[in-house]
């Protein structure tokens, strides 16, 4: 079974960054992506790009403050967040799928053990 591991996660002040990585991609998958759950809440998607480099997608919430990359030589994916906020507060999980299109969490078929962002105001 296929381990994905992130790192980078912390406490920020309101309008600060933060940087999450994932490691541990199989060599199966098309796409990878970010989800968050916040306490009491389900888990939602952030951000997805497909391991051959295609445009990548973004929840609305987080369009133009995050940012996901892929680098290919290391085998990982990251999320720059920048601008953050105190609802950016969450675990935030790295995914893969085996598929070409992917929409919520069940069309993932690896997850990560997740990363705990605070953002404080």
């Amino acid at each position: 079974q296929a381990q994905l591991e992130e790192s980078g996660g912390g406490s920020v002040q309101a309008g600060g960054s933060l940087s999450l990585s994932c490691s541990g991609r199989p060599s199966s998958v098309y796409v990878m992506g970010w989800f968050r759950q916040a306490p009491g809440k389900e888990r939602e998607f952030v951000a997805t790009i497909s391991w051959n480099g295609d445009k990548p997608i973004y929840a609305e919430s987080v369009k133009g403050r995050f940012t996901i990359s892929r680098d290919a030589a290391k085998n990982m994916v990251s999320l720059q967040m920048n601008n953050l906020k105190p609802e950016d507060t969450a675990v935030y999980y790295c995914a893969a799928s085996r598929q070409m299109r992917v929409g919520g969490p069940r069309t993932y078929d690896y997850w990560g053990q997740g990363t705990q962002v605070t953002v404080f105001s």
